[in-house]
């Protein structure tokens, strides 16, 4: 696989070496011990999918404190417009944010570390999405910013009319007004 840095240290896009032939493709989507050396060492403990029609914004989510979660997402059905933003206070990126397409086509995944929130944006008709988590999910400690946020300058690629939220996702607060986000200083990964 090939890492790829992004403007937002620690925050890498990951390309698979893709075998294609006449049957088809073949590419490992995982490995534990490469994506330790090349990425950061993790320890996924939950996979989650998500399938979502044309406009869909889902985010941006993070969860608080010591459930936070570092997440690897990738597109396995049509197109995403994939989000991370740094809310780390404190950090010399705080507030700024990378976009990344991801497709089935592509094959490109995302890492996305703890003390990030992260959304999509869903560009094909129908999108099929896959998360891995380094921690469980706790209702307790969900934590969101608005997708809209002004201050944040995201264009998630979809015409402002044809966005679709869930109730949750069109209330979440500015990043200015944001409550728990992370200390730049504190290292979320120490056990």
């Amino acid at each position: 696989m090939e890492v790829i840095e992004t403007g937002l240290p620690g925050v890498y896009i990951i390309e698979p070496k893709v075998f294609r032939d006449g049957r088809g493709y073949f590419y490992e989507s995982w490995n534990k011990s490469v994506f330790d050396r090349e990425v950061r060492p993790v320890d996924f403990v939950q996979d989650n999918e998500s399938q979502s029609c044309y406009g869909v914004v889902r985010g941006l989510h993070y969860q608080k404190g010591e459930h936070a979660q570092s997440k690897l997402v990738r597109a396995v059905r049509g197109r995403v417009l994939d989000v991370a933003v740094d809310i780390r206070v404190g950090s010399p990126t705080f507030g700024r944010h990378v976009a990344v397409e991801l497709s089935e086509d592509n094959k490109r995944q995302l890492f996305i570390p703890r003390g990030f929130a992260h959304g999509f944006s869903v560009l094909s008709e129908t999108a099929v999405f896959q998360y891995k988590c380094d921690n469980l999910y706790c209702p307790s400690s969900e934590g969101a910013i608005a997708w809209n946020d002004p201050a944040l300058g995201i264009d998630w690629r979809i015409p402002h009319e044809d966005i679709i939220l869930s109730e949750k996702d069109s209330r979440h607060p500015l990043l200015k007004d944001a409550a728990d986000l992370f200390d730049y200083n504190r290292d979320y990964y120490a056990k």
